[in-house]
């Protein structure tokens, strides 16, 4: 039966639903990039488990000509190769959409779903036709499934093909059995299976945009930054991070006449060593860091707090995952903000970035080198699984050559030499940075003793109220300085005049941006603030007091960035209203739509709609 309805074209969501380790990354991945190299947008979200293989995975592919990149929410097309999951996977399916799925073996009519269209494969029955080893049965039948897809779509066979022979560029043999699988599939789908009201048609909607993983952009603008150390730990999601930075060292990093690698990257026995290499190279002048996530963070809570006491740059890129404690590995939440925002005990306040997509994840990845040595003081990086691990569009990459590092208040030599006033802990400016001196600057001058432990202005032990008090006080300055210097937010203004607001961060973004244009379609209309670092500069504060109620939405229980606002700001916390996403998955623009509209009416605020004259 074909359908009669008039096609959705370049606007639908695909998500295969497979078994961990059954080799179906990199077909799905073809799958994806195939429609993208047909000028359409497409958004992959990688959902796996921890484990090595046995468990369930997803791959859901957003396809867009608009442009969103954020979850929409719901199905339109589940390719369902996982018995396991079937359940969940059919309910999850919009009405009047459709389901894949190997017909190999007949299935009762109780595992179907009335308002789904079905379009049964005899997969597995093909597979065990054409090839003899289980192995090459179960690979080949990806890229079978890929082919059939790829029919029934309208995807250009030419950029599937292109696809494979770049991913088997060398490996010839591999590359004939793969677009033989290929067609097998095209072939059964155009004859045997219906038409589908999902199309895919060539557009000019990616323009220039790049495709890659905000892990690997991250530690490219690590390497921009001129950091010469990275000391970490595998974790998951942060793992791919530090990765990333050894290629791009490879490739950028050695003298091009000796051979030499002009950086050190060490896998340390933990979290807690590794963070101690990044502040021990930072104190002698380099610039370090690590890359890891929640419970590295919570192990290495008194060396940050040693880093932020003592005054010693260090970056830390957190790809934050699900949490407490083990939480969930593979599943992305924005629930170490408190944790980062305060990290240590006493009283600390830490400077974080929050990149919203891979090109920030590059300039900010860059930047926190030269905050880190201006401040003289760790900075957080603050990234998630869902920018970290999945590859997005995002714009080309840019760098100014004309740049130079800013190494801040360093004292030389030829100063010291001088007689010119040295005090590690001496607020010279009234900004609260103190001038420090690198190892080894002068024989006789400008030395001085690191300590965790209280000290007075020229780093001499004291426990004198007085002089820890002056300390302290001279930090909040320095914090104060920090608001100039950091990201500042960005506004997006509503079509009307309006007393509602929402503020934002992170990888929240792209599905912000497409539940704000839900929301003005319903007369509902809200200013948007996206928080890009913390402190939090004026314009935040501003904002809020501007609007009557503003809405905080995040990916975690809690409420952190609005408990944030609320201690920050000095916010009464009933203007601000929490929108709240935390079960592991990215939020989608439905969600977020859905409780503000909620919200609005209970709050009798009133759509605006369109006059039609």
């Amino acid at each position: 039966m074909s359908s009669d309805a008039p096609p959705r074209i370049n606007d639908f969501v695909v998500k295969f639903a497979n078994v961990n380790g059954s080799g179906s990354a990199s077909a799905n991945t073809l799958f994806a990039k195939s429609i993208m190299r047909m000028g359409v947008p497409v958004s992959p979200r990688n959902i796996f488990p921890s484990n090595i293989q046995g468990l369930p995975t997803w791959y859901e592919v957003r396809v867009c000509e608009a442009g969103y990149l954020g979850r929409r929410g719901g199905v339109d097309l589940m390719v369902a190769m996982n018995p396991q999951t079937w359940d969940k996977d059919l309910a999850e399916i919009e009405s009047g959409g459709y389901l894949f799925y190997d017909s190999s073996k007949p299935l009762p009519k109780s595992k179907f779903r009335e308002d789904v269209r079905t379009l049964g494969m005899p997969l597995t029955e093909i597979c065990n036709r054409a090839y003899g080893d289980p192995r090459e049965r179960q690979l080949f039948k990806n890229i079978i499934y890929v082919g059939a897809l790829s029919a029934l779509l309208g995807i250009e066979t030419s950029e599937v093909e292109k696809l494979i022979g770049e991913q088997y560029r060398g490996k010839e043999r591999l590359l004939e059995p793969n677009i033989k699988a290929l067609h097998m599939g095209r072939d059964f789908a155009l004859e045997h299976l219906p038409r589908i009201d999902l199309a895919v048609r060539r557009a000019d909607a990616v323009g220039e945009k790049i495709f890659l993983e905000g892990n690997s952009a991250a530690a490219l603008g690590a390497v921009y930054g001129g950091a010469t150390v990275a000391a970490w730990y595998p974790i998951t999601p942060s793992s791919s991070l530090a990765e990333a930075f050894a290629r791009h060292c490879r490739k950028f990093r050695h003298d091009p006449d000796t051979g030499k690698a002009r950086y050190a990257i060490v896998q340390a026995e933990d979290e807690l060593a590794s963070i101690g290499m990044v502040i021990g190279a930072g104190w002698n002048g380099a610039r370090a860091f690590t890359a890891t996530s929640g419970p590295g963070i919570s192990l290495m809570q008194e060396f940050i707090g040693l880093a932020y006491f003592a005054e010693i740059p260090a970056v830390i890129f957190n790809v934050q995952r699900g949490g407490p404690s083990t939480g969930m590995p593979t599943r992305t939440q924005q629930a170490d903000i408190t944790a980062c925002a305060y990290a240590s005990h006493g009283d600390t306040k830490h400077v974080m970035l929050l990149p919203e997509d891979p090109k920030e994840c590059f300039e900010m990845g860059a930047q926190a080198f030269d905050l880190a040595d201006r401040l003289q003081t760790p900075v957080f990086v603050m990234l998630d699984l869902d920018i970290g691990m999945n590859e997005r569009l995002c714009d080309p990459l840019e760098w100014d050559d004309t740049l130079r590092y800013d190494r801040g208040k360093v004292m030389t030599r030829e100063e010291l030499e001088a007689g010119k006033d040295f005090g590690r802990y001496l607020d010279v400016d009234g900004d609260g940075i103190a001038y420090r001196t690198y190892p080894g600057t002068h024989s006789a001058r400008g030395a001085y003793f690191t300590r965790g432990t209280t000290k007075d202005r020229y780093a001499r032990y004291s426990e004198a109220g007085p002089d820890y008090v002056d300390n302290m006080q001279r930090l909040l300055r320095k914090f104060e300085t920090a608001k100039a210097l950091v990201p500042a937010p960005r506004l997006r203004p509503a079509a009307h005049a309006t007393r509602s607001g929402v503020i934002y961060y992170g990888s929240t973004s792209p599905a912000m941006h497409e539940a704000l244009d839900q929301l003005d379609a319903q007369g509902l209309h809200l200013d948007a603030l996206r928080v890009r670092a913390f402190p939090f500069g004026d314009e935040v504060s501003d904002f809020i007091a501007d609007h009557d109620q503003v809405f905080v939405v995040e990916q975690n229980r809690d409420a952190q960035l609005r408990s944030l606002l609320v201690n920050e700001c000095v916010v009464d916390p009933a203007r601000l209203t929490p929108i709240l996403h935390f079960d592991g998955t990215p939020i989608t623009a439905r969600f977020i739509a859905g409780e503000i509209a909620q919200q609005m009416k209970a709050m009798n605020v009133t759509p605006l709609r369109k006059v039609v004259q």
